[in-house]
């Protein structure tokens, strides 16, 4: 039994991708002059995809569709761009992509704290009896 509730575990997850979402943009534009440097992306979906094919979960009726559960892994990857090319050096980071990039996680960075104060305050709220 957790004393938590799995919200907390998925945000605690949440806050890890948007960590390392950061780190990969901070080192695209930390390379932007750096010659045949391919800018790195997180990605999520690939992961979900792939997993999909082998889920497998316990079924109560015969037309229930068959899937299996994977083992507790990194819901997302780190993978390289390699499809494009802007600078002449062989460099593919788009500094205003990259920035755009990092206001966006920014903000998903905050608000998933933001709601992680909230469950806590929730706790905190219940263990000092609703006072």
């Amino acid at each position: 039994m957790s004393i938590f509730s799995g919200t907390i575990h998925t945000l605690e997850q949440s806050l890890d991708y948007s960590s390392l979402k950061n780190k990969t943009i901070s080192n695209n534009i930390a390379n932007v002059d750096t010659a045949n440097y391919k800018a790195k992306d997180v990605v999520f979906k690939d992961v979900l995809n792939s997993a999909s094919s082998s889920l497998e979960a316990k079924r109560t009726h015969p037309k229930h569709l068959p899937f299996q559960a994977t083992p507790n892994t990194t819901p997302y990857n780190v993978i390289q761009r390699d499809n494009t090319t802007y600078n002449h050096n062989g460099n593919n980071v788009d500094v205003d992509k990259e920035m755009t990039e990092l206001a966006k996680n920014q903000i998903y960075y905050q608000a998933v704290v933001d709601r992680l104060n909230g469950k806590f305050g929730s706790l905190k709220t219940v263990i000092k009896g609703g006072r």
